[in-house]
């Protein structure tokens, strides 16, 4: 079966080494990308910090241990009666499966405050952080906008600032967290939560919740109360926006509609997974959990002696404090208040919970890559399903696309 895969990001990688895995020999894969690097993302808030960064690798070297040809060109066009995508470079190529796990745009959410992104990291934070050590700056926001897929980076910004405030001798520097949670990451329980909040009050750190910040006439200002919201300083998250591919059927922000199996609406041969997909958190652990959907499924259509496993979202998570990591663990059924840790709680202990991605990646960034033995502890488990009304939602959507 010729299998395409579009997009070389943690869905597209794991999907691939998923694919390897269940059906062999029995799928010719290739793999498009516009990038030459797989960029691994998850501790660029670490950056800016020096506790961590983002790690990349070549494509090109990944390919023979994926399983994949490397194609760098761009998906642009779905073709799903003639089984071809067209790609920004002009090609036409054919297709058996195609996987479509191109990701999601970031976008600003306001039009004043400077905007966080793995990517802006340098131009967001060298100021700021240089600003604050020469006492120009003694009150900083850290904004969560209403629609964000994944508020955790804006809590690890702001730890690690507060942290890096202190190592400088400033301690006069306010920094406030605003968001329309009703908990400082609460979808984790009420244990991990109030966890967290130690974390904050460690390092004075305020927590607005259930706020929303808006902007009128260039102005922030907090929603209840319409009060302004008073900073030096102002970094927000972005909010997402869907690749609207056309050829392929999407919700009114450009999300792929599909159903559990990665299966896309009315669009045979055709299947999608990751930040791409309509589903309401975007996050790798669970853009991975969507690409072994997919890749079992198309395995099966290949003859693999394999069967169906529809996506079931478990949210596994690390927050980076500032002094070292906080592993979280949410399994309503057998922790009803959550568990949180300064040890690993899964293992490999990645940022990225994948079941293919993560020990391939373990075995290539480890130290000490022959250590395979596992610390003391216990997955984490956030059944979205139960945890998160929306999702829930999203999954029964997903559920009447199957039946239709």
């Amino acid at each position: 079966m010729n299998v395409l895969i579009a997009g070389g990001g943690v869905a597209g990688l794991e999907a691939a080494l998923a694919l390897r895995d269940l059906a062999g020999d029995r799928v010719d894969v290739t793999l498009i990308s516009p990038e030459e690097h797989f960029v691994y993302r998850p501790m660029s808030t670490a950056t800016p910090f020096g506790r961590g960064h983002a790690k990349t690798h070549r494509l090109a070297d990944l390919a023979p241990q994926l399983g994949v040809r490397v194609v760098h060109d761009a998906l642009m066009h779905v073709h799903t009666q003639a089984r071809e995508i067209e790609t920004r470079g002009g090609a036409r190529l054919s297709y058996d499966a195609l996987l479509v796990a191109i990701g999601a745009e970031s976008v600003r959410a306001y039009d004043r405050p400077a905007t966080w992104t793995p990517d802006s990291d340098p131009e967001v934070f060298g100021g700021l952080l240089r600003d604050i050590e020469e006492g120009y700056t003694k009150s900083v926001a850290f904004v969560v906008p209403p629609g964000s897929s994944w508020p955790l980076p804006a809590y690890e910004l702001a730890l690690m600032t507060a942290w890096d405030a202190r190592g400088m001798g400033m301690d006069d520097v306010k920094i406030t967290i605003y968001t329309p949670e009703d908990a400082p990451l609460g979808m984790f329980g009420p244990k991990a939560s109030a966890a967290l909040r130690e974390d904050l009050e460690a390092v004075g750190i305020a927590v607005e919740t259930a706020t929303i910040v808006t902007e009128q006439d260039g102005e922030l200002r907090k929603i209840p109360g319409n009060r302004p919201l008073e900073a030096q300083r102002t970094v927000a998250l972005p909010t997402a926006a869907g690749p609207a591919i056309p050829g392929l059927p999407a919700d009114q922000l450009g999300f792929i509609l599909a159903d559990r199996n990665g299966r896309v609406v009315s669009s045979p041969s055709v299947w999608a997974a990751g930040d791409a997909v309509s589903f309401p958190i975007k996050q790798g652990g669970l853009a991975a959990q969507q690409a072994d959907a997919a890749a079992h499924s198309i395995a099966k259509l290949a003859g693999a002696p394999v069967e169906e496993q529809p996506f079931h979202p478990i949210l596994r998570g690390v927050i980076l404090t500032g002094r070292g990591q906080r592993w979280v663990r949410y399994a309503r059924d057998a922790a009803p208040e959550g568990e949180t840790e300064r040890r690993a709680l899964f293992w490999p202990p990645t940022k990225v919970a994948g079941t293919y991605l993560s020990p391939f990646l373990y075995a290539l960034d480890s130290p000490s890559p022959g250590d395979d033995t596992p610390p003391t502890g216990a997955p984490i488990d956030l059944d979205l399903t139960t945890a998160i009304p929306a999702t829930a939602d999203a999954l029964r959507a997903a559920d009447r696309r199957t039946q239709s």
